[in-house]
C-alpha cells in the first residue's frame, strides 16, 4: 500500500479552515508519506506569507514546488506521487493536484470535476513532454514518459524530472449550499468508478439530518465497488462534507 493522506483541522484555531489531501505513490511510498507530512504545511505557509488574497493560486503552486524540492534533497531519493489536495478557508474551496488523484464535487447531485488528470495522453502533456525533449509511448494500451511512468505530473520521480513537473493546476470554488460534498480519491477508484457514479453512491451517505459518521460508510462502499470491478491498484477515499464550512 503507497497511498497516504492527510487531514488538517481548525486551522489557525477556525472550525471553518482545514486542508486535505490524497497521494499516491509509486515506485515505494516514501515520496507519498513525504507529502502527505508536508505538502498541507507548505502550503499553508505559501499562503500566510502571500499578502494578496487573489494570488492563492500561486501560494499553493508554491508549497508544491517547495514540497518537490525538499524531497529531491532527501537521502536515497526514489519513486514519487501523484497529490490532491482541498483547502477549505474564508469560505473558498481550494483544489490542486499533480498527477491522476482526482477532486470531484457534487452540486446538488451532479458530479463536477475540479481536477483533470495529470497522464502523457493528454495531448497538452504529451506536447510538454515531446517540447522538451522526451518521448511517450503506448505499451498495453497505457501511454508513458520514456516508456516508464503513467502520469505525468506528481512529487518526486527525480530520473525523469525534466518532463515530470511537480507545478499543479488549481481550481478556485466559492462554498454555496448546492455544494454537497467534496471526494478526493487515488485513481484506484476513478479507473474503475465514474465521477457521477460515484457521487451517486456516496451522496444517500452524506446528505439529510442524520448523515454523522456515515461518510465513512460511503468511502468504504467506494472502496468495495471498484476492488469488486477487478481493481488491483491501491485506493484511497476521503469524502468532505462541505455544509459545515458555509
Amino acid at each position: 500500500m503507497e497511498d497516504r493522506f492527510s487531514a488538517i483541522t481548525n486551522l489557525r484555531n477556525d472550525p471553518n479552515q482545514a486542508i486535505f489531501g490524497v497521494y499516491d505513490g509509486h515506485g515505494g511510498s516514501r515520496a507519498a508519506e513525504f507529502a502527505a507530512k508536508n505538502l498541507c504545511n507548505n502550503i499553508i505557509k505559501e499562503i500566510v506569507s502571500e499578502r494578496n488574497e487573489s494570488k492563492i493560486e500561486e501560494a499553493v503552486k508554491r508549497g508544491y514546488l517547495a514540497t518537490d524540492s525538499e524531497f529531491l534533497k532527501e537521502n536515497d531519493v526514489k519513486g514519487g506521487s501523484c497529490c490532491v489536495t482541498a483547502l477549505i478557508s474564508d469560505g473558498n474551496l481550494v483544489v490542486a493536484n499533480a498527477g491522476d488523484c482526482r477532486a470531484v464535487l457534487s452540486v446538488g447531485g451532479f458530479a463536477e470535476a475540479l481536477t483533470s488528470d495529470h497522464r502523457p495522453s493528454r495531448d497538452d502533456e504529451r506536447n510538454r513532454i515531446e517540447n522538451s525533449g522526451g518521448y511517450v509511448d503506448t505499451f498495453h494500451s497505457v501511454w508513458r514518459i520514456q516508456g516508464s511512468l503513467a502520469v505525468s505530473r506528481g512529487i518526486g520521480d527525480a530520473h525523469l524530472k525534466q518532463w515530470v513537473i511537480s507545478e499543479p493546476e488549481t481550481k478556485v470554488r466559492r462554498i454555496n449550499p448546492h455544494h454537497e460534498f467534496l471526494i478526493l480519491a487515488s485513481d484506484g477508484l476513478w479507473d474503475k468508478v465514474s465521477n457521477q457514479e460515484a457521487v451517486d453512491i456516496a451522496r444517500p451517505f452524506c446528505i439529510g439530518t442524520n448523515h454523522k459518521q456515515k461518510p465513512l460508510l460511503a468511502c468504504k462502499k467506494l472502496v468495495d465497488l471498484s476492488v469488486s470491478r477487478g481493481s488491483l491498484d491501491d485506493i484511497s477515499v476521503m469524502i468532505i462534507p462541505l455544509s459545515r464550512f458555509i
